[in-house]
């Protein structure tokens, strides 16, 4: 009798403390899923461990686990969206089909992308870092990987989708720069064409335009005012956006001045249009983090790549990182205890 009674006590608190339970995570469960998740992007793809902007790039990141990937655009002579960093083929990064590396000009520069077709471009083997170049001895963990081609934006979206990968986002840049006007189309072209390309692959509703030259931004809102815009910013001696002329203005920022926004670049980059700033991370402070939360602004440094580095604007309150190696920002954020990709 004594051993029934228990049981049956025993049965009532467990049943209670179960519904209590229930209750709990079905308060908490929206709570969760409504939770921020911190943005890991994988700078071209994850340029630390493979050849930049190609599609082996790309995979290796959806491997390791990003939120989004990041990468730069170019227009090809017959309009086709691809992805590049310069407007030119790289001599440190192509192989023309004679399996021989671009021979530069005097600024470092082959052929404009503008000036081929897209089947032009793709007899070019970037799958490679030319090892006789400065630039192969700062990526000694990338993994060469022959035979890759300069994918198109329609290519990156396709290998999402097969990767199994179908939500991951993009951050895709207008590689555009306003002292330089016949490297690339004019902004108004050149966010046209990003933005057809972005509705044809229908994605807009997880990609991020950005860019330096703000005028680019500015065109895309025109067309596309759902679409996210984030505005980057670099201040240091060797590229400078922040640089005013006479007239107090940049020419990287849309005709907007500083001055008129009471010197606050995240009031700037507010005017501007953009949902996001992407800095050079070495320009962010934790004041300048609140300010830019205070007006509703995403804050994205970039390139970071040392791990001390990483958890340290982690602790600051930034809303994403943008790294080459996206395996060193996983391991950082899991220290921190963030939700992972």
């Amino acid at each position: 009798m004594v051993d029934a009674m228990t049981n049956r006590r025993a049965r009532s608190v467990f049943h209670a403390l179960a519904t209590a339970l229930g209750l709990l995570l079905a308060v908490a469960a929206p709570a969760l899923a409504q939770m921020p998740t911190f943005d890991l992007q994988g700078h071209r793809g994850a340029r630390g461990l493979a050849p930049e902007n190609t599609l082996a790039a790309f995979a290796r990141a959806l491997s390791i686990g990003v939120t989004t990937l990041e990468t730069d655009l170019a227009i090809t002579k017959d309009g086709v969206v691809v992805l590049a960093h310069d407007p030119w083929l790289n001599p440190d990064l192509a192989r023309g089909p004679d399996g021989q590396w671009v021979q530069p000009d005097g600024r470092n520069r082959g052929r404009r992308i503008g000036t081929l077709t897209l089947a032009e471009l793709k007899t070019y083997d970037i799958g490679r870092l030319n090892p006789a170049g400065p630039y192969a001895k700062q990526w000694p963990q990338q993994v060469a990987a022959d035979g890759e081609r300069y994918p198109t934006l329609a290519e990156l979206v396709a290998l999402t989708k097969s990767a199994g990968k179908p939500s991951v986002r993009f951050n895709l840049e207008t590689k555009i720069v306003p002292d330089a006007p016949d490297l690339t189309p004019d902004p108004a072209a050149f966010a046209r064409a990003t933005v057809e390309a972005v509705k044809r692959a229908d994605i807009a509703g997880r990609t991020t335009i950005q860019s330096f030259d703000w005028r680019s931004l500015v065109e895309v809102k025109k067309l596309a005012p759902e679409l996210e815009t984030a505005c980057l910013t670099i201040d240091s001696g060797g590229m400078n956006t922040m640089r005013t002329d006479v007239l107090g203005a940049s020419p990287w920022h849309a005709g907007l001045k500083l001055s008129d926004h009471g010197g606050s670049v995240p009031k700037l980059v507010k005017a501007a249009g953009c949902g996001a700033w992407s800095m050079f991370w070495r320009n962010l402070t934790p004041e300048l983090v609140r300010e830019a939360k205070g007006l509703g602004l995403r804050t994205l440094p970039w390139t970071v790549n040392d791990p001390a580095e990483m958890r340290r604007l982690i602790e600051m309150g930034v809303d994403g990182i943008i790294t080459d190696y996206p395996d060193r920002l996983r391991t950082a954020m899991a220290e921190r205890g963030l939700r992972l990709p």
